[in-house]
């Protein structure tokens, strides 16, 4: 199964190294394959290293893939986790 979502980085900061952390905590999670991609350029969701290069910041919009046995619940615990400001926004 492949899934595909479209979220906004609402945290001030972005996609910095805390949340990043967060995220690919969250990734490793699940068997899925899981990519990052912004303004075309994707990466491993799995590596922090890859997401970090992606410089997201505040209000920046990117694609979560997500492949594999567990997509779905995979794809739904990334989307939560950004739309929750990874915890920054007091949400």
């Amino acid at each position: 199964m492949e899934l595909k979502q479209t979220v906004t980085l609402t945290n001030a900061y972005g996609l910095h190294a805390r949340p990043a952390a967060l995220f690919v905590e969250m990734a490793n999670k699940f068997q899925s394959d899981v990519l990052l991609i912004k303004d075309g350029q994707e990466v491993n969701g799995k590596s922090i290293m890859g997401i970090m290069m992606l410089g997201a910041e505040c209000n920046t919009t990117l694609h979560i893939h997500t492949r594999g046995n567990d997509a779905e619940e995979a794809l739904q615990s990334l989307i939560e986790l950004v739309e929750s400001g990874f915890g920054e926004n007091g949400g």
